[in-house]
């Protein structure tokens, strides 16, 4: 697109030609991003089409049809969910590219009349747009905008969403729309996940949140951690408000998750620099942004505006423009994970994106390799998928080596050259030796990790040097080890090998779940392992369990509950628990299953936020679950308590102005310490 014709010098036939080729490209891309989740491009690309597409229709206006992707409003809806048809349409954005067109946009509100007026400028989240729906205070119905007229019903799923609330304070009859996100961090997990299963990963958090919310089984979406933010109401006088920030703050008050970075402006300069604070607080954000929205803030003067048939003329959205830089690919690594999935690696020049270092990235698997085509030598494109995960966008074809060859897929393990194997449900290749060492060196790791047995101490070199001098074939050998054994280590000393021996002890005596979690069953994570456990109370119930049995236990389903009774059923995973339980290692549910009504905390929604030095972030999470409360991931008028660590951002400022408690760590020390005398 880049060595494009300006509009004003093509002829109506190039421009007839452009537009038919665009228009098929563009819809084709919606497609994949609205429909399938799964976009096949970047969003700068996308928008450098459409708006291509949207300025050849305005030079030639015989040239645009009533179909045109210019006219459509997102997308059809899946014939899987029952319909909804929207009693206010839901409108997609105007979009600019540059500071210079956004004053433009807004010289064209003062000359059409407009004098002098306020915006608000608020945060654009990457996420999916969704309507919610209260009948006397109570939540009746979530839909998505679908093609802006009729939606998907999806208010089964939107109920497992914690930010949602289920009864408002006050029994109002009233219509929000906001956006449903995915957290960067359950972003960045969930991808590690999918990839470890071999499933394909989410190109960014908009598409992953879209992914979790259309999910058939509710189950799903409560476990992929989304959240929302509410901006908006169609009739804003239910609220007895007249501006947009004051119905933000009325959203707040009613119990919604509202995002309170919006700034009331009048100037230029101060949009200028509302844009360049947030363009360089991005990557801090816990969650992904990529722009800036403007809207008039006199919402009577925004309905006074209207709208065109597909946007509203009171707002527009201000697009970053893209993060990238260039880099050389130098060598594709495989390495294979503690399931088997072979996963391929970029390894690429140093180079600084987004504030940081970047050498490696991702590839994934081999159909996303493919895709890319991407070979040796060549000059990639790299981006940081939701602000936090480095990925090649594209190759610079022109920049290729003439003797490039495609790469080929290895089809032996790199580790212990079994054949590779596809299976039928993956688009990861898979080495399935039991014996491959990298597969029981992963595993050894996994065991010993913090949210599984939290064997301090025990890292990658060491099990690497424990592995090979054939100390340790599998987890049951960790606790046979003996002090002259650790003595022969590499930099081993007597002072080291007894630390390590006391944590080798200590982890005998852990609860059930982090049991569970260390074995490495497919598909169970921390939570559903302390799930199970708490259910069953000891590993000999479980293993006696039918997989209806475990699938009945809430939110775990039928893929957890096939996963555990398959790997309990092979008779080497019996003798590796009765080893276990014959070095002494506990295998009976410890903790305590506590009710909303039992514990100190009981009911109480608590943030953590920042960098706790004394325990982990899952310790604190695990203490405070414990103690009945409800650990969520955002600061609302609902929450009760908010956890500061050392550098806590925008969660803490926000607690502050709402006048929600704030404990710093030692506080929070104090607290737990006087619950256990």
């Amino acid at each position: 697109m880049d060595n494009q014709k300006p509009v004003a010098q093509l002829t109506i036939e190039q421009a007839t030609h452009e537009v038919k080729e665009l228009s098929l490209q563009v819809e084709q891309w919606g497609r994949e991003y609205y429909e399938n989740d799964n976009p096949s491009v970047e969003d700068y690309v996308y928008d450098r089409a459409y708006q291509r597409l949207v300025e050849l229709e305005q030079a030639f206006p015989e040239l645009q049809s009533p179909d045109s992707p210019t006219q459509q409003v997102g997308a059809a809806t899946s014939s899987d969910f029952a319909k909804v048809e929207h009693a206010n349409p839901m409108l997609s954005m105007g979009d600019v590219f540059s500071v210079a067109e956004l004053m433009d946009f807004n010289e064209r509100l003062q000359r059409n009349g407009v004098d002098n007026p306020e915006y608000n400028l608020e945060l654009k989240i990457d996420g999916l747009a969704i309507s919610l729906v209260y009948e006397n205070g109570k939540f009746v119905q979530g839909s998505t905008r679908g093609d802006g007229r009729i939606g998907e019903d999806i208010t089964r799923n939107i109920k497992k969403i914690k930010s949602v609330p289920q009864t408002l304070p006050e029994p109002l009859t009233i219509e929000v729309r906001g956006e449903c996100y995915m957290p960067k961090e359950a972003f960045a997990k969930l991808n590690e996940q999918r990839e470890a299963q071999g499933q394909p990963v989410f190109a960014n958090p908009r598409n992953a949140a879209a992914g979790s919310l259309r999910q058939l089984d509710p189950r799903v979406t409560a476990n992929r951690e989304l959240s929302t933010f509410i901006y908006y109401v169609p009739d804003f006088q239910t609220l007895g408000v007249t501006t947009q920030s004051a119905a933000l703050e009325r959203l707040s008050e009613l119990g919604f998750n509202v995002n309170l970075n919006n700034k009331v402006v009048t100037t230029q300069e101060e949009i200028k620099a509302y844009i360049d604070e947030y363009t360089n607080k991005r990557n801090d954000l816990e969650y992904g942004i990529d722009g800036i929205v403007e809207k008039v803030n006199d919402l009577a003067l925004q309905e006074e505006l209207g709208s065109t048939v597909k946007v509203p003329r009171w707002e527009i959205a201000y697009k970053f423009p893209p993060e990238e830089a260039t880099t050389v690919l130098r060598e594709i690594e495989w390495t294979v994970g503690r399931t088997g999935t072979v996963t391929p690696t970029a390894v690429m020049d140093p180079v600084i994106l987004a504030g940081t270092t970047v050498a490696r990235a991702s590839l994934h698997n081999p159909d996303y390799l493919r895709q890319k085509d991407v070979r040796i030598g060549d000059t990639v494109y790299l981006h940081k998928a939701g602000d936090i995960i480095p990925e090649i966008s594209t190759v610079e074809l022109n920049k290729r080596p003439t003797d490039s060859e495609q790469y080929v897929i290895p089809t032996r393990c790199p580790e212990c050259d079994s054949q590779l194997v596809h299976l039928d449900d993956e688009v990861a290749l898979r080495c399935i030796n039991p014996m491959c060492p990298a597969q029981i060196k992963e595993g050894l790791a996994h065991f010993a990790s913090r949210n599984a047995m939290n064997i301090d101490g025990l890292g990658p070199r060491i099990l690497e040097q424990l592995f090979e001098r054939q100390m340790i074939t599998d987890v049951a050998d960790l606790y046979h080890l003996t002090k002259e054994q650790l003595l022969t280590l590499d930099k081993f000393g007597e002072k080291s090998a007894d630390n390590l021996l006391t944590a080798i002890d200590t982890s005998r005596h852990n609860s059930l779940e982090r049991l569970l979690f260390g074995l490495g069953i497919r598909h169970v994570g921390a939570k559903a392992a302390r799930l199970i456990a708490s259910n069953f109370k000891s590993i000999e119930a479980l293993m006696a369990a039918s997989s209806e049995e475990v699938a009945s236990v809430e939110t775990i389903g039928p893929i957890i509950g096939d996963s555990v009774v398959t790997y309990f059923s092979n008779t080497q995973v019996h003798e590796l628990i009765a080893e276990l339980q014959n070095a002494g290692v506990n295998t009976e549910f410890l903790g305590s299953v506590q009710t909303v009504s039992d514990g100190p905390l009981s009911g109480q929604k608590v943030v953590l936020t920042g960098k706790l030095i004394e325990m982990t972030r899952s310790k604190a999470q695990e203490w405070l679950e414990n103690q009945g409360a409800d650990v969520v991931g955002s600061v609302s008028k609902k929450t009760n308590l908010v956890i500061a660590g050392t550098d806590a951002g925008s969660k803490l400022t926000k607690a502050q102005s709402l006048g929600i408690e704030v404990w710093n760590e030692q506080q929070f020390q104090a607290a737990m310490k006087e619950d256990s005398q």
